[in-house]
């Protein structure tokens, strides 16, 4: 599961953040493989910010279930900080971390601006991606051992925590041939953002698959498919719940401004306009929303055609307006459902 914390009409950050941490319970409880968060800036509409910060909360109350960022925006960071953010986390939870790394800002140019302190270091991606890999285990030094640097002709050793023991498994993201060369040149598994309706799924892990070097800890290729997923008892109820995302996704495309999200009853009174409900339609056609009887064939048909190892739900249910604020019931449903169906 990929969760972007929504923040809905009239909740909290808090109550957000609750019925998340509700849903990492669940889908640990139920039998998911992964639970990963999203690291966006300056959207009031979605609470998923700093994954170093929300793993730890997060996992709380769980017991197998693997966390994970999907993904750290890396440009926003040094890749030293990153570093020592997972490798704390792989202590707490030994085995269980999984850190996804992109290169896009995850906000807005400003607010990109502002986290990079007036530096646009997008140039050094290879460099900072290498590095973060070699300090966590991921390359030639085995977790634990320091990392040898040269500064100013000077001899240097790093490490990103004392006494590691493992270090957490390292993903790429992105969208584009860029991120699916890189993946395939270090080794690494690869996420194509399949979910935000990105064109190139298909050429990108061809591409990738192609090209593959194999690592020391990935000998083969190894990919997911991230898909925004509505399920309910009913298509009807699965369709109205997919009502306020889609609005989001709509205002994402034209640049309108990303308000909280709206509710069910809010989605449904949208005034859409004939430019906005052509934007829907193409959106909509690229999610599996509907009756988990329909769903879960075309998910098993989608997984297939791509060739993944894993599919990524990203729960895009809403929530009514009667429904309590630190609660997701449509976001649960889906995830129960979906369980019901494919894990036992």
């Amino acid at each position: 599961m990929l969760d972007l914390i929504p923040v809905r009409t009239g909740q909290t950050t808090s109550q957000a953040l609750s019925a998340s941490a509700a849903l990492a319970r669940l889908a640990d409880d139920a039998g998911y493989t992964r639970f990963w968060v999203a690291e966006h800036h300056n959207m009031p509409a979605v609470a998923s910010t700093v994954p170093g910060v929300l793993i730890a909360y997060l996992a709380q109350g769980t017991h197998r279930i693997r966390f994970g960022s999907g993904g750290v925006m890396l440009p926003n960071h040094t890749a030293l900080a990153i570093a020592e953010q997972f490798a704390l986390l792989e202590a707490m939870l030994p085995g269980r971390v999984d850190l996804g790394i992109g290169r896009a800002p995850g906000s807005d140019p400003v607010t990109a601006y502002l986290l990079r302190g007036g530096q646009q270091p997008e140039d050094a991606f290879v460099q900072d991606v290498t590095l973060a890999r070699e300090l966590l285990g991921g390359g030639d030094a085995a977790a634990g051992d320091a990392v040898a640097l040269s500064i100013g002709g000077r001899p240097f050793a790093v490490r990103p925590t004392p006494l590691a023991t493992s270090g957490p498994t390292l993903w790429l993201l992105g969208s584009s041939g860029f991120s699916a060369d890189l993946a395939a040149r270090l080794g690494l598994p690869y996420v194509f953002a399949n979910h935000f309706g990105m064109p190139g799924l298909a050429d990108a892990l061809a591409r990738y698959r192609t090209a593959y070097q194999p690592s020391a800890a990935h000998p083969e290729p190894t990919s997911l498919l991230p898909v925004n997923v509505v399920v309910a008892r009913t298509t009807a109820q699965a369709e109205a719940w997919a009502g306020p995302q889609l609005v989001q996704m709509v205002r994402l495309r034209t640049g309108a401004p990303l308000l909280p999200q709206l509710t069910v009853e809010e989605a449904a009174a949208y005034p859409w306009t004939e430019a906005e409900a052509s934007i829907r339609d193409a959106v909509r056609a690229h999610w599996f929303v509907g009756a988990v009887s329909d769903v879960v064939p075309r998910l098993a048909s989608a997984a297939a055609d791509a060739g993944v190892d894993e599919v990524m739900v990203v729960p895009a249910a809403g929530a009514s307006a009667e429904d309590a604020l630190d609660a997701a019931p449509g976001r649960a449903e889906t995830l129960t459902l979906l369980a019901e169906a494919l894990l036992g």
